[in-house]
């Protein structure tokens, strides 16, 4: 490890399980201490237990401001200072479409994804303008890009978060606050088994099944894991990201390049599905084409 973090104060939302407890373990080794926010408080003792000196767990509903408020006031009382907000805790909220939409479940969804981002990186400002500066990291999401990836709640919150993100580093800049969204792709988490209802073992269940055998969704072969996002975040929230702020960095193994067939050739494109031809007969087609 480089102690890239040294000295550093963190908040990560969300911080027990998948992306966040990913982040907070890379994090704690490279010098950090963090608070670690979350709704599930027997894992986040645990975390707590597990690394004594860096770590202090908050209960923290991040759908209620003012718990977003207290978890960020406690680090700076518990480690002196705040340098970096990770804003990651989510869910998948409400599956309804434009044609059964319900106004209190679409609210809900986006107080937990996006009036939590902004919430977030408020009540940060003012520690990190004391520090001199620091480093705002939000989740977004590949269903920010386009369609076809989650419920519409979710991706238009999820592009929110990404437009916030470009706006909030322009207002926040004059006090060296850089704000930053990583965009993950499908990444092997339990906010699948907790899409479908699942508890919190099956949902763990579930996320090790799509680590095993999701590599072919992505065209560079393997799953996406919690690990890489961290990696990512890690990137953003020390200075060797010192000259960027309101943009975003897209961590999804390829997945939005371009459709299957642009990097599957066993993926038939539009034309030969058109005309009923198999990869082996597109081939001999291209072969035989005019140079």
């Amino acid at each position: 490890m480089t102690d890239r973090l040294q000295g550093k104060v963190a908040v990560i939302t969300g911080a027990a399980s998948g992306i966040g407890l990913a982040t907070l373990e890379r994090f704690v080794a490279e010098g950090a201490r963090v608070l670690a926010a979350d709704i599930q408080d027997e894992a986040g003792q645990a975390l707590q237990a597990r690394f004594p000196q860096a770590v202090c767990y908050r209960h923290c509903d991040v759908s209620q401001p003012p718990q977003i408020q207290a978890a960020i006031d406690s680090a700076v009382a518990q480690f002196g200072g705040l340098d970096i907000l990770f804003s990651n805790a989510g869910r998948v909220g409400t599956t309804r479409g434009v044609h059964d939409w319900d106004a209190d479940a679409w609210d809900a969804t986006q107080a937990v994804l996006l009036r939590s981002v902004v919430a977030g990186a408020s009540y940060a400002t003012p520690h990190m303008v004391r520090r001199g500066g620091g480093s705002i990291i939000n989740t977004s999401s590949i269903s920010a890009l386009q369609a076809g990836f989650a419920p519409i709640a979710y991706s238009v919150a999820k592009a929110g978060v990404l437009h916030f993100t470009r706006l909030a580093a322009a207002e926040l800049s004059a006090h060296r606050i850089r704000i930053n969204a990583l965009v993950p792709g499908f990444i092997a988490t339990s906010i699948f088994g907790r899409a479908f209802g699942l508890d919190t073992e099956q949902s763990a269940a579930m996320a090790q099944a799509v680590a095993e055998r999701s590599g072919t969704a992505n065209p560079i072969g393997r799953s996406g894991l919690p690990t890489d996002i961290a990696e990512a975040a890690l990137f953003l929230a020390s200075d060797a990201s010192g000259f960027v702020t309101g943009t975003h960095l897209t961590v999804d193994g390829g997945l939005t390049i371009g459709p299957r067939h642009s990097w599957d050739t066993q993926t038939p494109g539009p034309m030969a599905a058109a005309l009923a031809l198999s990869p082996e007969q597109m081939a001999a087609l291209r072969a035989g084409a005019p140079r």
